[in-house]
């Protein structure tokens, strides 16, 4: 990737904003965060841990860069998505990185930890940038879920913890009947990096120091394993070549995917590609033609009815979206992200009926991922079109509090709960986000020279 572009548009309220002024950002997509999750929950059970105490974040950076931080969190570049030859490599990365966890590598200091001012959050799956007006019209941007994220400082590993972490990635990979041989490669792939400055190097590569030495010790000890020969089946390379294409088709200049994945390659990746970018190029029709061929191969696939979707709602065809966005949701009901696609389309259409649908499909998908910011947000959308004043404050109130807007929280808290019936299960959980949300002493300085 040479030119990172994080697409989003705006809905509703949104604002346009520069993501490239912004800094690095968190993109979510249930089809890519879906594969990793299958690379990723067996090493971590091998690990000892529990797959749903670890978080997975995806940074939409063409560098390479893989990571961990206080608490059980990865983050994945996209860049180390794009650049992996194979699954084994990219599930020897997330291994190495689990031996970070499981090692207690994770020590960092109080500055380190802080994010940067202004986090953003691009959905490929909902294609939406919300930045939601706040108080004396001040904005604040909406993130769908996560904790703010922006520019960190990371520790810089010793080479005995890299070590460490080697051998524990070896132990997790055999563990799940792996071979090691991909973390061998993908560090001979860039054994260069060892020569070069540190500022040269890749920011993967700073933090993680590599040495010929490191590397020779790694390989003889995967070779000495019983499953040093097994491979990734060639539906597995598939498929990682099938998402590698939509993070570039979604994420780089169509110019550049259009060279990268010209019109005589008809393989499925290269349509995938093709038809986001033909979409980000204001090239409706090709881009409709090349996902009717992929859902026409393929028309159990959620992703692609999703993606149709998400192309005409944004062209402002939020009615004819319903139709793909409700298939893709039939297929995989239990994806909050698609639910939550098909509630805008619903609620765009302002027919009350749908509006009920909307409403259904968002407490699903928050029965899911109760910290789903954006899908709070809708939320509140459908219960103040719905003349429900005090619920919707309560929406606003969960938006802010999952995006740790402490002082947001508590007023829009306060507002719901004055206005609820006491005793239901709305106002015991509008007095709960008061209790526990306390401004920070940035939001009351904040508040204050608003006031």
């Amino acid at each position: 990737m040479k030119i990172l572009k994080a697409i989003a548009v705006a809905f509703t309220l949104a604002t346009a904003t520069s993501v490239e002024a912004l800094g690095q950002s968190l993109i979510r997509d249930t089809e890519i965060e879906q594969v990793l999750r299958e690379y990723t929950d067996p090493i971590l059970v091998a690990a000892g841990l529990l797959p749903a105490d670890v978080d997975l974040y995806l940074v939409a950076d063409p560098t390479l860069n893989a990571f961990v931080t206080g608490g059980q969190n990865i983050f994945l570049h996209t860049g180390i998505i794009v650049e992996a030859g194979t699954p084994n490599q990219l599930k020897g990365v997330i291994a190495h990185e689990t031996g970070h966890i499981a090692g207690a590598h994770l020590a960092r200091s109080g500055d380190a930890m802080q994010a940067a001012a202004v986090p953003v959050y691009v959905s490929m799956g909902l294609g939406l940038l919300a930045a939601l007006a706040g108080e004396g019209g001040a904005g604040a941007t909406l993130m769908a879920s996560s904790q703010q994220f922006g520019a960190l400082s990371f520790l810089t590993y010793s080479r005995g913890q890299e070590a460490s972490a080697d051998q524990a990635a070896l132990g997790y990979l055999e563990e799940t009947g792996q071979s090691g041989q991909g973390l061998v490669e993908f560090f001979d792939r860039f054994r260069y990096q060892e020569v070069m400055s540190n500022a040269r190097r890749f920011p993967y590569f700073r933090s993680h120091p590599l040495s010929s030495h490191r590397i020779d010790a790694l390989r003889e000890n995967v070779e000495q394993s019983e499953f040093f020969t097994v491979q990734d089946s060639p539906e597995d390379i598939a498929y990682l070549r099938r998402i590698q294409a939509k993070i570039y088709g979604f994420l780089v200049e169509p110019e550049f995917v259009f060279y990268r994945y010209p019109e005589t390659d008809q393989s499925l990746p290269a349509r995938y590609a093709r038809a986001v970018a033909y979409y980000h190029d204001a090239r409706l029709d090709e881009a409709r033609e090349e996902i009717e061929s992929l859902i026409a191969e393929e028309p159990e696939n959620p992703y692609f009815h999703e993606l149709y979707g998400q192309m005409l709602f944004e062209s402002g065809r939020a009615e004819e979206s319903i139709q793909y966005h409700a298939r893709s949701v039939e297929l995989l009901p239990t994806a909050p992200l698609l639910r939550v696609n098909l509630a805008i389309s619903q609620i765009a259409t302002e027919d009350p009926q749908l509006l009920e649908d909307a409403r259904r499909n968002l407490r699903i998908a928050l029965d899911i991922e109760p910290d789903n910011a954006f899908a709070w947000y809708q939320l509140s959308i459908v219960h103040e079109r719905s003349g429900e004043t005090a619920l919707a404050q309560l929406a606003v109130a969960e938006q802010a509090f999952a995006v740790g807007n402490s002082g947001r929280a508590r007023q829009f808290a306060m507002r719901a709960r004055a206005n609820l019936e006491q005793g239901t299960p709305a106002w015991f959980r509008a007095t709960e986000i008061e209790a526990v949300s306390i401004p920070t002493r940035e939001e009351i300085r904040r508040q204050r020279r608003r006031d």
